[in-house]
């Protein structure tokens, strides 16, 4: 049995395309009789359409001849130069013939100022024509047999010049009458066909894969194979998704909607001949040879790992047509088919709404001028002229997915609204066309993110939660690897997590599809392009503001009050933002306020348990305890992990410079230990809590007896650590003093009833529970209204990269859940 194949304009863009294309025509043609049908090489029919366009204008149409005509030169030269059997002064005797024939109807154009359909159809086909001289000239000197089929005399075509329909049953007639000797290969240029008075019109744009299809169904073919430039059918465009899925299957009623609905891949019209003769089709890539493609046919045989596609038509027009009388809605709805009918005009939609006065048409572009003759000549001048209202959206998009048997279509069509409003995307209509396919009509302005939205949706199964971490210090590798170690649990609780974007104060790695967590080491050191801070931070909001995320996160793991600054910007590019970074709740408290309320009205979450004790769940227990109506009457506690260390390593008689460079060490203080000696660190844990109790204060606010004199600030951190030995023997002396009243010195933190707020090193007894804290270990008390005499006391480790991480990973899996 023949098998056909067909080759698109990409297939055959140049001179190597054009060789690899015979290359595999020889190899096919070894195991089967071989049809194949050409198109025109890539660019060329637009370039057809612009000479037209062109002459009628009165432009120099010369320079666009010659730029054809220089095209099929350089492919034919080079051609022949890789095969010295082929007679190039042939090929351009054929080439110049046919542009002899574009000068002579060019000129009349010209003069004319206008081209009638016969003419165009002729010059706008030279393409496909010229494809096929230049294919058969291969074959021919590598001592094949060819037949040539002449599409104008055998494929009877009706209808509009350049849209034509075939006409199956007489086409099957006239080529079955053909006696093809049985070792000849088969050529047959695409896109052309023939009237009853034996006139050449066309197939549509595109019209190739058509012309292919009628060609299986008349020779009985084996199979029809549509060779382009992608590996098959694809879960989207790949110029938008570039992870877009092959479909190894898809049925001829799911091709026939993703075609109609905008997929490039195969020409709506070639599905009929296909289904009716049961012939499969193959969609195969010509630069990937080997690869299996897709195969069309009536059933899926094979359960398919993608199943899904989503294509998409650009400017469309929707026409909201609202009939006062609904008992003449129905009528309306006929005339408005009646006529667009005539007119051989393709519909996208044509809904109304039940129990609704509203009919919704919608029309891709090119229409427009048709439709608007149809409303103003026989709808708004008939009887019901005074019942209808017209109203007219344009620069929509329209985006579809086509699945057999769409499951749990309610809750896919809410994720996607929920995912879409996210982004500031607003649905405009949603159309079920079948059990197979939703469409979603918006914007054309938000048509990509909208795309990769809902492709990400029907990839991944799982939830999927996008993670910018900034900042890859202790705590920032400790929670990347605690993410990896538990990514096999999250996956079977149905959490995606996606590192996108990693970034440390110089450098940042960025991956839309995530970057492989366990790699990510090896990814970053390959990174050499290095930043200052504010490029970075700017280059980072670039990123960000793609915006074609599901559910977004940052992860602040930097101590930088720039990266603090940007809070607000990633909530209003609807980002959930979570930080160990306390800089920016200990701001101002207008900015405090404000991100509360943006998050609030953007329903983001704004997350920062590790801003006070670390992995403790100290800001969730204030949160429950103003939300239940209870009053705060004092708070006092220890803060600060690394003076919880130092302090107890005092207590065991170390002395005060070694528990300072030992707290350093084991990653319990800041980078700088001044940070946390200074009571700076103490000061911004109380103030936030301060202000989670609801008092308005400012980080002046909160008074701070010093542990070290001023005069240590403005040195090196090198000689810092070596000046502290000073204070050696003032501490030892501290201590001892404390030990023989059976006390002990703790840095303490105190908020009272009225929200004033002090920090100091306090003696206390074996009464306070604060006494025995120590090793690193913070402890909260808080008095309040229920919680007296005995306090409420939270208690455990805060410090450390491990526990600051772990409240991290804490505040993610919140926010996802």
């Amino acid at each position: 049995m023949i098998k056909i194949l067909k080759f698109g304009g990409t297939s055959l863009a140049n001179s190597k395309r054009i060789l690899s294309v015979s290359k595999i025509i020889e190899k096919k043609y070894k195991t089967n009789q071989i049809a194949v049908v050409l198109s025109a090489p890539a660019k060329i029919t637009n370039y057809l359409e612009k000479l037209i366009n062109f002459s009628i204008k009165q432009k120099n149409y010369k320079k666009i001849i010659l730029k054809i005509q220089n095209k099929f030169i350089k492919i034919s030269t080079k051609i022949s130069k890789k095969n010295k059997k082929i007679s190039l002064e042939k090929l351009l005797n054929i080439i110049e013939k046919e542009m002899f024939f574009l000068r002579k109807k060019t000129k009349k154009i010209y003069f004319l100022k206008k081209c009638s359909k016969i003419t165009y159809a002729k010059i706008i086909s030279k393409g496909e024509i010229l494809s096929t001289y230049i294919i058969n000239h291969i074959l021919l000197s590598k001592n094949f047999n060819t037949y040539l089929i002449n599409p104008v005399k055998k494929i009877i075509a009706q209808g509009n010049i350049l849209e034509s329909y075939v006409n199956l049953k007489s086409s099957i007639e006239k080529i079955q009458k053909i006696n093809i000797p049985s070792k000849s290969i088969i050529l047959m240029p695409g896109f052309i066909a023939g009237n009853k008075e034996k006139k050449l019109v066309l197939l549509g744009r595109n019209g190739s894969d058509y012309s292919a299809a009628i060609l299986s169904a008349c020779l009985k073919s084996k199979s029809c194979e549509i060779w382009t430039d992608v590996n098959g059918i694809l879960t989207c465009d790949p110029k938008i998704i570039s992870n877009a899925k092959v479909l190894n299957e898809i049925t001829y009623k799911n091709i026939l909607e993703l075609s109609c609905l905008g997929a490039k891949v195969l020409h709506p019209k070639s599905i009929y001949p296909l289904k009716k003769f049961n012939i499969p089709c193959y969609i195969k890539n010509t630069f990937n040879k080997n690869f299996l493609g897709t195969k069309i046919y009536k059933t899926i045989k094979k359960k398919n790992k993608y199943n899904f596609s989503i294509t998409y038509i650009d400017n469309i027009y929707m026409f909201n047509i609202k009939i006062l009388n609904e008992n003449i809605k129905y009528k309306i709805q006929k005339k408005i088919l009646k006529y667009i009918k005539k007119k051989y005009i393709s519909i996208i939609y044509l809904s109304n709404l039940i129990n609704s006065k509203l009919i919704y048409l919608y029309i891709e572009k090119k229409y427009i001028k048709y439709i608007k003759k149809i409303f103003k000549k026989n709808i708004e001048k008939s009887i019901y002229k005074s019942k209808i209202l017209i109203k007219k959206k344009k620069k929509l998009s329209i985006i579809s997915i086509v699945q057999p048997k769409i499951k749990k279509i309610k809750n896919l069509i809410k994720k996607i609204k929920n995912s879409l409003n996210h982004s500031n995307i607003k649905i405009l209509n949603i159309q079920k066309k079948s059990k197979n396919c939703i469409s979603f009509i918006l914007k054309s302005k938000n048509k990509i993110v909208a795309i990769k939205l809902i492709h990400k949706i029907m990839l991944y199964k799982n939830q999927i939660n996008e993670i910018f971490l900034l900042g890859i210090g202790g705590i920032g590798k400790t929670l990347l690897k605690q993410i990896n170690k538990e990514k096999n649990n999250l996956k079977q609780k149905k959490i995606n997590i996606k590192i996108c974007l990693i970034s440390n104060s110089n450098k940042l790695l960025f991956k839309e599809n995530g970057i492989k967590i366990n790699l990510w080491k090896k990814k970053f050191k390959k990174v050499i392009k290095k930043y200052k801070k504010i490029k970075l931070i700017k280059k980072i909001n670039k990123k960000i503001k793609k915006n074609f995320y599901i559910n977004p996160i940052i992860i602040d793991c930097t101590s930088s009050k720039k990266v603090s600054n940007q809070y607000i910007q990633y909530i209003n590019n609807n980002f959930h933002v979570i930080t160990a970074n306390k800089k920016f709740n200990t701001g101002s408290i207008k900015n405090y306020k404000k991100i509360r309320n943006i998050s609030s009205k953007k329903n983001k979450k704004f997350m920062y348990e590790t801003n006070v004790g670390a992995g403790l769940p100290i800001i969730q227990t204030i949160k429950n305890i103003v939300h239940t109506g209870d009053k705060l009457i004092l708070f006092k506690g220890i803060l600060s992990g690394s003076l919880s260390y130092i302090f107890g390593k005092l207590d065991n008689g170390m002395l005060f410079s070694k528990a300072v460079k030992k707290a350093k060490k084991k990653g319990f203080t800041e980078p700088d230990p001044r940070e946390d000696l200074s009571g700076l660190d103490v000061a911004r844990k109380l103030l936030i809590i301060a202000r989670e109790f609801g008092f308005n204060l400012e980080l002046k606010d909160i008074k701070i007896e010093k542990i070290l004199p001023k005069s240590l600030k403005n040195i090196s951190l090198e000689n810092f650590l070596i000046k502290i030995k000073k204070f050696d023997k003032y501490f030892l002396k501290k201590i001892l003093l404390c030990k023989q009243n059976k006390k002990r010195i703790r840095f303490i933190g105190t908020i009272n009833k009225y929200g004033k707020c002090k920090i100091k090193m306090s003696k206390i007894n074996k009464k306070n529970p604060l006494y025995k804290i120590k090793n690193g270990e913070n402890a909260f008390t808080f008095y309040t209204k229920y919680y007296q005499p005995i306090p409420l006391l939270i208690r455990g480790y805060g410090a450390g990269k491990k526990v600051t991480a772990s409240g991290v990973f804490s505040d993610l899996l919140k926010s996802i859940l």
